[in-house]
């Protein structure tokens, strides 16, 4: 297991923000309150820091040995999508 580099998502307003915790929650990833702080589930451990206003950046820290780093950071970038951030 092992990280990947940082990414930063942009125009994530609080709506979105929302939407995507919540999204997270419902695939079995538990991401705590707050504007940052660790996430963890299905084998991924990812850091995140939101800005509270339109930047959030994601770090995955550790993953599943075959789960190369863009499969990981495209579903995350699926749940951006989906809540309209980009």
């Amino acid at each position: 297991m092992s990280g990947c580099d940082p990414v930063t998502y942009h125009n994530v307003t609080p709506a979105v923000f929302d939407c995507m915790k919540k999204k997270l929650e419902a695939a079995g990833i538990h991401v705590p309150p707050g504007n940052s702080g660790d996430m963890e589930g299905s084998g991924v451990k990812a850091h995140f820091e939101w800005d509270g206003k339109s930047n959030l950046k994601i770090t995955i820290k550790d993953k599943p040995w075959y789960a190369n780093c863009g499969m990981v950071i495209g579903k995350i970038s699926d749940f951006v999508h989906e809540c309209h951030g980009s």
